[in-house]
């Protein structure tokens, strides 16, 4: 049996950020076609109603709820993770994200620029709350969702919150990589305190709406997104298809710790493959610079690095 073929779900439960949209919202509907309870962790309450209202519209007897997640507010993360309301948790999709455009630099209440806070710093402290209940849990994962958009950037450590030379495309591209690093170096330090819990990365590959079916009320394709979309097909996929990586990474039992997932066809569309990460994604000075600036930050530290940290 394959990942793909009937493959159940039942009794676990796995939170996934950033449900109530776009890939999140897929990955969410997918897992619940399992049996899983899913966690829908969303800053927007009225549009998780949503969310929920759309995924039971196809999988009715599905076993959902929603937290309030608001990823770019630190302060507020412990009281998401008391909502949870379990002891343990089988996995966390760290889906959500922010992508801004346009030549302005926005910051949260902290200082921080909101593409960074909230794709990488809001995951960083998320995981350091809630491992109590991922390690709780037998054979939990931690999966990251990174972005094809990293493989062609690099991470600034003097300049992590680009307030020298900040360009929106490629911040969203740094932030992105720092989640990346940030996956791997955690299954790392996981891996030296042999535990039990994993971390898997994974990259959606090329997602664009218009090539993404319905989800009504929360989200409607026209016939004519749908024809402006084909010829991008060749190349590039839907959500739905996106999120099949994730579901895979979620699922697979094959798939172990320190993985890297994504589509087949020039990683940008196709079904879930492992890939070797690019070097950068996965450098140990980067990671461990990253880890200990990201923890500065937040305050807090989802793992300390050991003594006998394990490198390849």
């Amino acid at each position: 049996m394959t990942w793909r073929s009937g493959y159940r779900a039942e009794g676990k439960t796995i939170l996934v950020t950033g449900a109530s949209a776009g890939i999140g919202y897929f990955v969410a509907e997918q897992l619940a076609a399992t049996g899983a309870t899913v966690v829908l962790g969303c800053r927007d309450t009225a549009k998780a109603d949503l969310a929920i209202r759309a995924i039971r519209a196809r999988v009715p007897d599905a076993r959902l709820r929603s937290v309030r997640l608001d990823l770019a507010d630190l302060s507020s993360l412990p009281a998401t993770v008391d909502a949870l309301g379990v002891e343990c948790l089988d996995a966390v999709v760290l889906n959500a994200g922010v992508l801004l455009s346009g030549p302005e630099r926005y910051v949260n209440a902290r200082g921080h620029e909101l593409m960074f806070a909230t794709n990488h710093l809001g995951h960083f402290a998320l995981v350091a709350h809630m491992l109590p209940m991922l390690t709780a849990a037998s054979h939990s994962r931690v999966i990251t969702v990174g972005s094809f958009a990293a493989r062609s950037e690099l991470l600034d450590l003097a300049d992590l919150q680009s307030e020298r030379d900040y360009r929106s495309k490629r911040s969203y591209g740094r932030s992105k990589l720092a989640q990346m690093l940030f996956g791997f170096e955690l299954d790392r330090r996981l891996r030296a305190r042999d535990a039990d819990t994993t971390s898997i990365v994974v990259h959606p590959g090329g997602a664009l709406d218009a090539l993404t079916p319905s989800r009504p009320p929360l989200f409607v394709r026209t016939s004519a997104q749908r024809l402006r979309g084909l010829p991008a097909s060749v190349v590039l996929h839907g959500k739905h298809a996106g999120a099949e990586s994730i579901v895979r990474a979620v699922l697979d039992t094959e798939i172990t710790g320190g993985q890297l997932l994504g589509p087949r066809v020039f990683g940008l569309r196709g079904r879930p493959r492992r890939e070797t990460p690019h070097a950068h994604m996965t450098d140990l000075d980067a990671a461990d610079g990253l880890w200990a600036a990201s923890a500065a930050l937040t305050g807090v530290d989802p793992l300390e690095r050991p003594a006998t940290l394990i490198r390849p």
